[in-house]
């Protein structure tokens, strides 16, 4: 690493991965709850171990953001930060907040708000964090007087979904208002603002693992920053159809949520551009896989997946059905945690003593976990489409139906178990090596006169 200060990134992505295996525990005792009777009925039903697992989604991702942040600022803005010990009060403060909020799921404490569940003392200590958080990489790059592009759609993008938060800070009695509001903060965050936070790290990826140009990777952010205000924020109306608000919103949301998937097309394109001009040549073979493989699966998972279910002529069928956990499993493991993984591996060699190339356990864990995830997206697939059809056109019950499609979720535990070895692979590469903080200062490239001019 090239700064000292970089090594505050190990601790979040240390404390990002636990949470991304206990995330996979709570996830796993949920899909076998449909396969029969459940032991732990009265000790971990199911609306807990949800609860648990999607909160542990936000927060895990959410810390991977942060540690990527505190390994990318620096390196760009060639400066240390400026406070490693705000930054380790950040994560002690994010991480006993993150214990209490679970331990507080186990005993039915939460507001019931799905994704939202948090109660008002935590969501206070969350502002809180991204606020140190948000404080300390903007005076690092203010005493630095350096401020790439890259830089700049990451800090947009996380300071947009701090702001997005204070809408879940707010409690409605009436359900339709607080369903209304809750998809400014939801949608906003994973169809918006947190696609700018992917478009900052993943050109901040390639153009280090593949050599592409800065200046034509900065041209593609600003047309994903531009598809995502155009398309990201009127379609959140895809989310209003059948809660009661006015018809209108019908066309805005099927017409916008179309065009959502340009800017995942224009990611995958750039990152497929930059990977055939770099012909894999950078060493870290492995990251620049996790990086491109975010791409593709971004646009398989967020965006031909969400457009397949989203219009709202299929949506009136496929709303609240697992054809939702199909699109959901898919574009975020795609989207957020591959691009989180990708920045681990990057970092990793500087940070340890892996070997910059990847490990046997690093290649198998991208491949089981691609294949895992691929699985589970099927089997959702299947296992919804049964449904639409059980529920909503032959008229059948809810637990009737479950029963018919049973065979689908022994398709899922099987796909999940794959992919849980994948990430256990992970998890064990990341913790076999331990962390050697090492500065290691890199030759700058050596500027021609004719560059210099310019």
């Amino acid at each position: 690493m090239r700064y000292k200060s970089q090594a505050v990134a190990y601790w979040y992505f240390a404390v990002a991965v636990a949470l991304f295996g206990l995330q996979l525990v709570f996830g796993l005792l949920s899909a076998a709850k449909y396969l029969g009777p459940d032991p732990l009925l009265y000790i971990l039903p199911f609306d807990v171990t949800k609860v648990i697992h999607t909160n542990l989604l936000i927060v895990w991702v959410l810390t991977g953001f942060m540690g990527a942040t505190y390994w990318m600022v620096p390196d760009e803005s060639r400066t240390e930060l400026h406070s490693t010990r705000l930054a380790y009060i950040q994560l002690a403060l994010w991480v006993v907040m993150g214990v209490t909020a679970i331990i507080g799921y186990l005993f039915r404490w939460g507001t019931g708000n799905k994704l939202l569940e948090q109660p008002l003392p935590h969501k206070i200590v969350i502002v809180i964090v991204m606020l140190m958080f948000l404080y300390n990489v903007g005076m690092t790059i203010r005493k630095s007087g350096r401020f790439t592009i890259s830089e700049g759609v990451l800090l947009l993008g996380l300071a947009s979904a701090a702001v997005l938060y204070l809408p879940a800070l707010l409690h409605y009695e009436n359900y339709t208002v607080s369903i209304f509001y809750r998809w400014w903060t939801i949608h906003l965050w994973v169809e918006g603002v947190w696609e700018m936070i992917q478009g900052g790290f993943l050109a901040y990826l390639l153009i280090r693992l593949s050599g592409a140009d800065r200046e034509v990777m900065e041209k593609w952010l600003y047309v994903i920053v531009g598809l995502v205000f155009i398309a990201g924020i009127l379609g959140t109306a895809h989310h209003y159809y059948w809660v009661g608000v006015p018809s209108y919103w019908l066309p805005i949301g099927g017409f916008f949520s179309a065009l959502e998937p340009l800017a995942l097309i224009g990611m995958a394109a750039y990152a497929y551009a930059a990977m055939r001009r770099s012909g894999l040549a950078h060493p870290n073979k492995l990251a620049l896989h996790w990086t491109v493989g975010s791409a593709v699966f971004t646009l398989f998972g967020a965006g031909l997946l969400g457009l397949a279910h989203t219009w709202p002529n299929v949506n009136k069928w496929t709303h609240g059905t697992l054809i939702t956990a199909m699109h959901g499993h898919a574009a975020f493991y795609g989207a957020y945690a591959m691009i989180v993984m990708a920045m681990i591996t990057y970092a990793m060699p500087a940070l340890t003593r892996r070997p910059e190339g990847g490990t046997t356990l690093g290649w198998c864990s991208f491949w089981l976990q691609l294949a895992g995830m691929f699985g589970m997206t099927l089997s959702f697939a299947t296992a919804g489409m049964g449904q639409v059809y059980l529920e909503r056109i032959m008229g059948l019950g809810y637990l009737d139906a479950q029963l018919k499609i049973q065979v689908h979720f022994l398709m899922l535990v099987a796909t999940a178990s794959l992919f849980t070895v994948g990430v256990i692979l992970f998890i064990v590469d990341f913790f076999r090596y331990a962390p050697v903080f090492e500065v290691r200062q890199e030759p700058q490239p050596r500027v021609t006169p004719a560059r210099a001019a310019a």
